[in-house]
């Protein structure tokens, strides 16, 4: 098994991602390009970011001249009713956070993609939106990041 492993020649991390013969990474900071976000999204995006391509790519971060480039900016921040009750109230609240990822494969061209990723988690409405969205938007970036190390090096 191990020798038709070695024979694809494939670099495969068993944390799940399929880097091919890259080695450096680059992500660039990831503006907030969206009014309603909290100012410190982009940066909890981005070293989000940083930290799963690091830890599940197994990739080294470099600033300059990396095989694999990531850059971009988030798009969208809203926060909107999902559950109306008979009231007219709002049961549940939806935070919704977009980010547009330029992705740029050095080694393999034919990899490199532009492309929104979306992702949302719903919180009561009784609840104060400064007293949990903190939490909101780590638990966003997770599954974001997520998404577009899937996307970019297991191509899912």
């Amino acid at each position: 098994m191990l020798v038709t492993l070695y024979s694809c020649k494939m670099r495969y991390s068993f944390t799940g991602g399929e880097k091919g013969n890259a080695k450096t990474v680059q992500v660039q900071f990831f503006k907030v390009d969206a009014p309603l976000a909290k100012p410190t999204t982009g940066i909890v995006f981005t070293e989000a970011l940083k930290d799963i391509m690091q830890n599940q790519g197994k990739l080294e971060l470099i600033t300059t001249n990396a095989d694999l480039n990531f850059e971009g900016q988030i798009t969208a921040y809203a926060i909107t009713p999902v559950a109306i009750q008979s009231n007219d109230q709002s049961a549940l609240n939806r935070l919704t956070i977009t980010v547009q990822v330029k992705y740029t494969n050095t080694l393999e061209k034919e990899k490199s993609f532009d492309q929104s990723f979306s992702r949302f988690v719903d919180y009561e409405s009784s609840k104060n939106l400064s007293s949990v969205e903190d939490e909101l938007i780590t638990e966003i970036v997770r599954q974001l990041v997520q998404d577009i190390f899937n996307r970019s090096l297991s191509n899912w």
